[in-house]
């Protein structure tokens, strides 16, 4: 079983940043992308942003471009710089991995994260 750890949420005004961080303690997941969904209170879980093993791919989502920024750290670690948060950013951020698969469909993620809180207070 993989364990996907997040850690980094927390609140902060509009227009301010917070960095995720996401690991697979114990584990090396080779091949494997990972990234990132929310889901705010009362709405679907979206697709937020993924980076491929290498990290020489990066898939976001419309709502994250020129914003956040996801990256590799060791090879089965992820990050994202969250900058110009907005209200609508609040949401339970879930990492997520999966071999190679680089798309927005969640139901290609077979690991997940428990999920951390952000909340951009405006």
């Amino acid at each position: 079983q993989v364990q996907l750890v997040e850690s980094g949420g927390g609140s902060v005004q509009a227009g301010g940043s917070l960095s995720l961080s996401c690991a697979a303690p114990g584990r090396t997941l080779p091949s494997h992308a990972m990234g990132w969904f929310r889901q705010a209170p009362g709405k679907e879980r979206e697709f937020v942003a993924v980076v491929s093993w290498s990290g020489s791919n990066t898939n976001y989502a419309y709502s994250a471009k020129g914003r956040f920024t996801i990256s590799r750290g060791a090879k089965n670690t992820v990050h994202l710089q969250m900058d110009s948060l907005k209200p609508e950013d609040t949401a339970v951020y879930y990492c997520v991995a999966a071999s190679t698969y680089i798309g927005s469909n969640s139901t290609k993620y077979p690991y997940w994260g428990q999920g951390t809180q952000v909340t951009v207070s405006s």
